[in-house]
């Protein structure tokens, strides 16, 4: 115990099991709607009805690993790893632009055939943790121009510069509402909020309609009545097959709108086939489950023991809520479409592992908050919004 106390490494409590159970029903939900979206496009597209889901089950096998190993491993620990976690990412990003794997129109992924890494999914969890680490060290400079507000922007802007040359702008989008989301609850101040909230909208829209896809995104959206076998297509076809499910759903497997009706059915789509085959029923309760583990995450953050696990969990669940309402309010027509996939549902073993990694480094923290001891860093001081979002134990 006291060469622990030395090290600063404490042993851990229990596991939020709450959390633990969320990602469990999440990711088996997930592979059950994987396998009903893909058994058609795979046996057109590859002969075999299970192509997409056994690749979607080695990708969660690898992901609950990751998880597993995250959790066990004190969550302080990757402060001290920050840095060089970030300049592997940023050169794995850079490394998709000059040698990446294209496909769909895309420069994503790194790798040969099958045996594919998409970085810009992994970037989410990365950019969390050396914000969070950059954040937590800054105490009140964050409230500077020069120590705070400028030094984020570059930071940011390097790492969306990066993603948006693949192109995503979805990753980008969701990676800039987390760290803005973290940037205030360190302790940002009102003026620097309202000029990153302006700046960054300014940049989203001008993203948006630089590019002919997405400015037929917003098409779509506005009016996809205009051209329903165009531009249309896809939201028109979300929306019925949404419909077609009714309260309970025609069944699970039964959707007829995976048929090639909706497209990418078994990603971006995924929602509208789980509201065609079970219903409004089972919408409902994956938004339940996604409110939950929302609620979880921030309760988390504000019990953890120090500011860089308030970041960290702040960090994580914004990500998670913030692509969830993405890609579900793209389905159900309340935002444009953006192409992001919905997390532990969505077929995308990068992403599935990714959210899973990250699920990992959640629930480490929540291991650690109910301890009683202080951090050695932590002199008990804590600034603007960290005080309020958890309670420091003594």
């Amino acid at each position: 115990m006291a060469a622990a106390s030395r090290t600063g490494i404490f042993p851990p409590g229990r596991p939020d099991f709450a959390l633990l159970a969320l990602t469990a029903v999440l990711t088996i939900t997930g592979l059950v709607a994987v396998y009903s979206a893909s058994f058609v496009i795979g046996l057109a597209d590859f002969g075999d009805p299970h192509y997409y889901i056994i690749r979607q089950g080695a990708w969660a096998m690898l992901g609950v690993f990751l998880m597993v190993a995250a959790m066990r491993t004190d969550y302080r620990l990757y402060k001290t790893w920050a840095v060089p976690i970030m300049v592997v990412t940023i050169g794995m990003l850079i490394a998709v632009l000059v040698i990446g794997v294209e496909g769909g129109g895309a420069q994503r992924w790194l790798g040969v055939g099958e045996l594919t890494i998409q970085p810009g999914e992994f970037a989410k969890l990365t950019v969390i943790l050396y914000i969070a680490a950059w954040l937590s060290s800054k105490g009140d400079k964050v409230r500077s121009f020069e120590h705070g507000l400028m030094p984020f922007v570059i930071i940011i802007g390097l790492v969306g510069f990066l993603i948006m040359m693949q192109p995503s702008l979805g990753t980008t989008a969701i990676i800039l509402a987390v760290t803005v989301t973290m940037f205030w609850v360190a302790g940002a101040s009102i003026v620097q909020m309202a000029a990153l909230g302006a700046a960054g909208i300014g940049a989203i829209a001008t993203l948006a309609t630089v590019a002919g896809y997405r400015a037929d995104r917003l098409t779509a959206f506005f009016d996809a009545d205009g051209d329903p076998m165009g531009n249309g297509f896809q939201t028109l076809q979300a929306l019925i097959a949404m419909g077609n499910g009714g309260i309970d759903g025609l069944g699970l497997g039964a959707s007829r709108s995976k048929f090639f009706y909706v497209p990418a059915s078994h990603t971006d789509g995924i929602f509208a086939i789980i509201g065609e085959e079970l219903g409004f029923i089972a919408t409902a309760a994956v938004l339940g489950l996604y409110i939950i583990l929302m609620v979880r995450g921030y309760q988390v953050a504000r019990r953890a023991q120090d500011d860089f696990g308030t970041l960290v969990a702040t960090g994580i669940t914004t990500w998670i809520a913030v692509q969830a309402l993405l890609n579900i309010g793209g389905i159900t027509r309340v935002i444009p479409l953006t192409g992001v996939p919905l997390p532990f549902l969505s077929f995308g073993g990068n992403a599935l592992a990714a959210v899973l990694l990250a699920m990992g480094v959640l629930i480490s923290i929540s291991r650690y908050g109910e301890q009683r001891h202080p951090h050695p860093e932590d002199d008990g001081s804590h600034h603007h919004r960290l005080g309020v979002v958890r309670r420091h134990r003594r």
